[in-house]
């Protein structure tokens, strides 16, 4: 969870044509399954694509991330300094684990994530419910963390297995000190 302070400003509100007095205020923020839900539910499209999300997109998601206070009108977003939506993407791109992967070369999949996958993922390899509101960086971590360990194991090439077995012949000779 993030924690954002924000001083009290005053703001013109277009549509009511109105100035507003915010007051000061700490706005928490969680970038997790459930925001990723609601921004979708929304805007009826992905949000984990590498497609370029436009202001209002990015705007409304940080809207969707909010836990507490739940009535931050938008343009409060909208007027934040840049110092704190770098903070805030700084903070959606932390991994949240000391878990890594090592680099491999195949080639990702195509498949279109949203929401209801990542869900389908979390109930297949038994990961509970509560996991929605990890941070999203971490359940995606742990989702790939469970289906590595109950993947069967990779069957050896049949060079692997002369080799391995060779190996075995050798130290076994050299044991019992026999020729073969």
């Amino acid at each position: 969870m993030l924690e954002i302070k924000l001083l009290s400003q005053e703001f013109w509100d277009p549509v009511q044509e109105e100035f507003i007095n915010m007051p000061a205020m700490t706005v928490k923020l969680e970038h997790s399954l459930v925001s990723v839900s609601k921004w979708e539910r929304k805007w009826k499209k992905p949000y984990l694509t590498t497609d370029k999300k436009t202001d209002d997109e990015f705007f409304d998601y940080l809207r969707c991330m909010t836990i507490t206070p739940k009535d931050v009108p938008i343009f409060v977003y909208r007027s934040l300094p840049q110092s704190i939506l770098d903070q805030i993407v700084s903070y959606m791109n932390d991994p949240m684990t000391a878990t890594t992967f090592p680099k491999d070369n195949a080639r990702a999949s195509r498949e279109i994530v949203t929401a209801e996958i990542i869900y389908y993922q979390m109930f297949s390899l038994n990961i509970p419910l509560e996991c929605e509101k990890w941070n999203l960086n971490r359940l995606m971590t742990q989702i790939r963390v469970c289906a590595i360990k109950n993947a069967p194991k990779k069957k050896m090439s049949r060079r692997e297995t002369m080799n391995q077995n060779a190996a075995l012949n050798a130290q076994r000779r050299k044991e019992r000190n026999s020729k073969g």
